[in-house]
């Protein structure tokens, strides 16, 4: 963990703004020309993009809470596995509030430079 300024201190406000609804704080950890290699469906580039796509899943999924099990980083790239859980009390996706409880899985690189979320690829057990 080297240049921390680039990669682990970077993921766990990251985590920390979606866990706490504070959605406006991944306008200063992603940057505007992001990649997203495996983007949500209909998910736009940006932290708008990821702003979007965890804003949709918290109005879904209000105790919406991601737990890193797992992380391994290096100077540039984070490597993490984790689990999202939630209940469903909101409508997601045409799909109406079922009120049961989920857990996913899923693994997750990201890539960063000058501490913004350049560049990212995911995988969940869907």
């Amino acid at each position: 963990m080297k240049n921390a300024g680039n990669t682990v201190i970077e993921t766990l406000p990251f985590g920390d703004a979606v866990n706490s609804g504070e959605l406006d704080l991944l306008d200063d950890l992603v940057a505007e020309d992001a990649v997203d290699n495996d983007a949500a469906l209909g998910q736009g580039p940006g932290p708008a993009g990821y702003k979007a796509f965890f804003g949709e899943m918290i109005a879904a999924f209000p105790d919406l809470h991601i737990t890193v099990e797992r992380l391994v980083a290096n100077d540039t790239d984070v490597a993490f596995a984790y689990t999202l859980t939630g209940t469903h009390q909101g409508p997601l996706m045409g799909h109406a509030a079922s009120g049961k409880a989920m857990s996913v899985r899923g693994m997750q690189i990201s890539r960063f430079e000058n501490g913004k979320l350049v560049e990212r690829w995911g995988s969940s057990d869907q």
